[in-house]
């Protein structure tokens, strides 16, 4: 309130100051004056024509190249926004694709190594059937020899026991065929 009270005794003085006086021919700002009017208008408008040739075309010029400038430099930044969403795009494309060549390639390694795994057990069980065959051969050829070998024995034994029963020296060779022939009667098991 205090402010408004300033204010209009201020304005109260400026009133008092223009307005005309008894006698007194005052020359103030204020006083309207036609001359001064139109010298003023005139002044004005050959500002204004002054500044449009000389200040506001190259000021319009300025800021036209500033928004062409401003909006080139949106265009380019949306166009490469545009790229760098292609190129993720793409990278997401890449990503994707890698994926599934290492899970192709992972499930290749498996197969792989499955297969591996069966023919190495496949080969081990090959390999211990030809060793059990082979060592059963041997046996058989072991216990074959062992027979021929305890045959031979039986017969020299049986030839020697008969000599010493007869007392007579009997032909070896004739009795090993007649033993021999005796033993291979006998079932083998």
């Amino acid at each position: 309130m205090l402010i408004a009270n300033i204010f209009l005794a201020q304005f109260y003085n400026i009133i008092l100051f223009i307005s005309p006086q008894t006698g007194e021919n005052k020359d103030t700002l204020l006083s309207v004056e036609p001359g001064l009017i139109i010298w003023t208008i005139l002044i004005f408008i050959l500002l204004v024509l002054i500044l449009k040739k000389y200040a506001w075309k190259p000021l319009l010029d300025a800021l036209d190249e500033r928004e062409k400038g401003i909006k080139d430099s949106i265009e380019k930044a949306e166009y490469l926004k545009q790229e760098a969403e292609k190129i993720l795009e793409e990278n997401k494309k890449m990503l994707a694709g890698a994926d599934e060549e290492s899970r192709k390639i992972l499930n290749e390694s498996k197969q792989l190594a499955n297969k591996m795994r069966t023919e190495l057990i496949s080969k081990t069980n090959d390999d211990a059937a030809k060793i059990l065959m082979q060592a059963k051969a041997e046996i058989e050829r072991e216990k074959i020899a062992a027979l021929n070998s305890l045959k031979d024995e039986i017969a020299d034994l049986a030839v020697k026991a008969a000599g010493k029963i007869i007392d007579e020296n009997l032909d070896t060779d004739k009795q090993k065929k007649l033993i021999e022939n005796f033993i291979n009667k006998i079932p083998q098991n």
